[in-house]
């Protein structure tokens, strides 16, 4: 009843105060690289000794209508997962957010387990349901279990988590979901998680619930049992399913199912993977993002140096497929010149599901050092946003949503100082704008810091005037190994929890 009259409060204060937050919601390009307010939409609520305050990263968002739903880990732990996760929910695409902590998920919000780490958000039309995925964590930091936390009041709320699976003798990492939206797709309604077990060589698993989460199918491998981290299930409107993942060896792999998840295929290559390690000691994982247009177009992009001389810094770079099975050449997203010294990693796509091929809309939030060589104390981290309205024909000049952060006001980690392994970007409203959601830092307070979320609405179509028109190609296997490169035979992931 108290959460109600919250956001019936909340509902009467936006006629009051809709003038003037509708002129932050939308954001031009009228200068490359101009910088914009960003609109903070939470902070972390929780106090143990036993993590990091105030932290808050590593957020997922999703879109539908004019709700938004974003999750992220709140009190980072230095050795993995978080306090718990916290939702922030948008009910008029962006203006207003109220934030929830998922229940019984940890110790600390009445649930069993020590720690909880990687949410994903998804949205099951079929069902009018919100899911959050998340990876629950035990007191020695194993990946324990694949949990599903679902939302009946449009993301409000939400209830106790669903378990997808438990842990065996091995250890779970890398959770995700994603849901079936198209009336036109077969599978409708349809929602697909997706793990790895780190303790089987990160062992990719499948399960597939068919009535809004509340209960899931037995886990399932691909054919061939492929191994890689960061898989992310995009539903296709034919119904078929592609996951796209980060392998074992360095490269960009998928695998499909074109039968509701009843069986999975055996993984094809997207592409090689070349990397440069970004400096200054901040956690990157080179991990993928993906989106789908109406027509089914496939697009995914990770952080790669192979444009760049000499490997110094990396470029955001693209693939799309029809199919899941045959990828376009790598593309480069000119967010600048392959001359600049501007190192960008940690990305995140979205596609406009309302849109597709020539006129296909795509948002792309990144963070990135203006100077790519650096070290922990001179290092600047900054977000920022580009898109296309042709399909990725041209791309707008950046925009700088945030920053420069120092790399130390960042929690620790034991793989480096922590925004996150992924951001987030999810399209919302009438007109759909793009809404990345992502985490800033200012200046710790001794030992506590200062690291909240924070996301901006942004009128692609706005930024349509202002764009970079060409690309550059590299068909697979057209070059040769470079710095950071990982090849078959090279160590594998560790636990990324």
């Amino acid at each position: 009843m108290a959460r109600e009259a919250v956001w019936g409060g909340i509902r009467r204060a936006r006629l009051k105060w809709a003038a003037v937050l509708g002129a932050l919601a939308l954001i031009t390009a009228a200068v490359a690289s101009a910088s914009s307010p960003n609109r903070p939409i939470s902070s972390d609520p929780y106090t143990n000794a036993s993590s990091m305050h105030k932290t808050q990263v590593e957020p997922h968002a999703f879109g539908q209508g004019n709700t938004i739903v974003a999750a992220f880990q709140s009190g980072r732990f230095f050795d993995g997962g978080s306090s718990n996760i916290v939702t922030s929910t948008s009910l008029d695409a962006g203006p207003w957010w109220a934030k929830n902590a998922l229940p019984g998920t940890t110790v600390y919000q009445g649930g069993p387990y020590a720690r909880v780490s990687d949410p994903a958000v998804a949205y099951d039309a079929m069902h009018n349901v919100w899911l959050v995925a998340s990876l629950a964590l035990d007191a020695s930091v194993r990946g324990a279990a694949i949990l599903v936390s679902r939302s009946t009041n449009g993301g409000r709320s939400f209830a106790n988590p669903v378990t997808v699976a438990a842990v065996g003798g091995g250890s779970f990492d890398k959770s995700w979901a994603a849901c079936d939206n198209w009336p036109t797709s077969p599978h409708y309604g349809n929602c697909y998680a997706e793990w790895d077990d780190n303790g089987l060589g990160n062992l990719l698993t499948m399960s597939t619930s068919t009535d809004g989460g509340l209960t899931w199918g037995s886990a399932r491998q691909p054919s061939g049992s492929p191994s890689g981290l960061g898989g992310l299930p995009i539903a296709q409107p034919n119904g078929n399913v592609v996951v796209s993942y980060t392998a074992n060896y360095g490269a960009i792999e998928a695998f499909r199912s074109t039968n509701g998840g009843a069986t999975w295929t055996s993984a094809v290559t997207v592409a090689d993977q070349i990397l440069h390690s970004p400096a200054g000691g901040i956690r990157s994982l080179p991990l993928p993002s993906a989106s789908v247009d109406s027509a089914g177009k496939l697009y995914v992009i990770w952080y790669d140096c192979r444009f760049r001389t000499n490997c110094a810094s990396n470029d955001i770079v693209m693939s799309t497929s029809t199919d899941g099975v045959t990828w376009s050449g790598v593309t480069r997203i000119p967010i600048d010149a392959t001359s600049s010294t501007v190192d960008h990693f940690l990305h995140a796509i979205a596609v406009d599901p309302a849109t597709s091929g020539s006129s296909a809309r795509i948002a792309v939030g990144y963070y990135y050092y203006p100077v790519s060589n650096c070290n922990p104390a001179t290092c600047q981290l900054d977000f920022g946003f580009v898109a296309s309205s042709d399909g990725g024909t041209s791309w707008t000049t950046p925009v700088q949503l945030a920053g420069p952060m120092t790399v130390t006001w960042l929690p620790p980690t034991s793989q480096g100082n922590m925004v996150g392994d992924f951001v987030g970007v999810a399209f919302a409203g009438a007109p759909r704008m793009a809404h990345p959601v992502f985490a800033t830092a200012t200046a710790n307070s001794g030992s506590v810091f200062h690291e909240n979320m924070a996301s901006a609405g942004i009128d692609v179509a706005s930024l349509a005037g202002h764009v970079r028109a060409h690309r550059e190609v590299v068909r697979v296997g057209k070059f040769g190994r470079g710095p950071g490169r990982a090849l078959p035979g090279d160590t594998e992931f560790p636990s990324t929890q």
